[in-house]
Formats: C-alpha cells, sequence, structure tokens
C-alpha cells in the first residue's frame, strides 16, 4: 500500500481571514493609522460591526486603539503594530504559496473486499 500524500496547505490565519478584519488590517498597513469613521466609511462597516472587529484585532495585538477627547466629541484612532505588520505579511504570504502549489492528483486506493 503506497503511502498517504504528505502534501498540506499552508496555515491560514483566521484572525485575519474575515473580510472586515482583512480590510481594516490593510488600510492600517497603508495609512499607519485611521479614525474609526473614517474606517467605517472606507470599509462600508457600520459601527457595531467595525467595533466589534476591531476589537478582535486589539485583543490579537495587531493594531492599538487610542481614545481622545469627552462623550460625543471623543475620537477614536486605530493604528497598526510591528506585530500586526507581520501576521499581514505571513498571511499574504500564505495565500501566495497556496495559489501558487500545485495539488498532487489523488492516490488511487485498492478497495478491499471483505
Amino acid at each position: 500500500m503506497k503511502p498517504m500524500s504528505s502534501f498540506k496547505f499552508p496555515v491560514i490565519n483566521p484572525v485575519l481571514h474575515g473580510e472586515l478584519r482583512l480590510k481594516i488590517m490593510v488600510a492600517l498597513d497603508s495609512l499607519n493609522d485611521a479614525d474609526f469613521m473614517y474606517l467605517c466609511q472606507i470599509t462600508d462597516s457600520t459601527r457595531g460591526n467595525l467595533s466589534a472587529q476591531i476589537a478582535m484585532l486589539k485583543d490579537a495585538g495587531y493594531i492599538n486603539v487610542s481614545k481622545s477627547g469627552l462623550g460625543r466629541f471623543s475620537r477614536t484612532t486605530c493604528s497598526i503594530t510591528a506585530r500586526g505588520r507581520e501576521a499581514l505579511s505571513a498571511y499574504e504570504e500564505g495565500l501566495r504559496k497556496m495559489f501558487a502549489q500545485e495539488v498532487p492528483a489523488q492516490e488511487e486506493r485498492t478497495i478491499i473486499n471483505l
């Protein structure tokens, strides 16, 4: 019997794989930092959804969140961290590898009749 294939796809970071989280990270990678409302606008997201996704990225250590001002006049700004840049770069590289890989043909299996 032939051994099973050792082929494996690259691991893709599930935190970055969500569409909105990926948009946030790509924007922050380009801009370094951005206002919450600007991120809401360019990602076409609701404030509640954006807030939840920002919290997930912050918890992962990929972004910093700072607040200034008080009450209705407060401003939230997000910025990418070094860890976030590394994770985004690794994510991009993993996708490139995945698309460049040639998946080996499935090996024929011997059917054993009992």
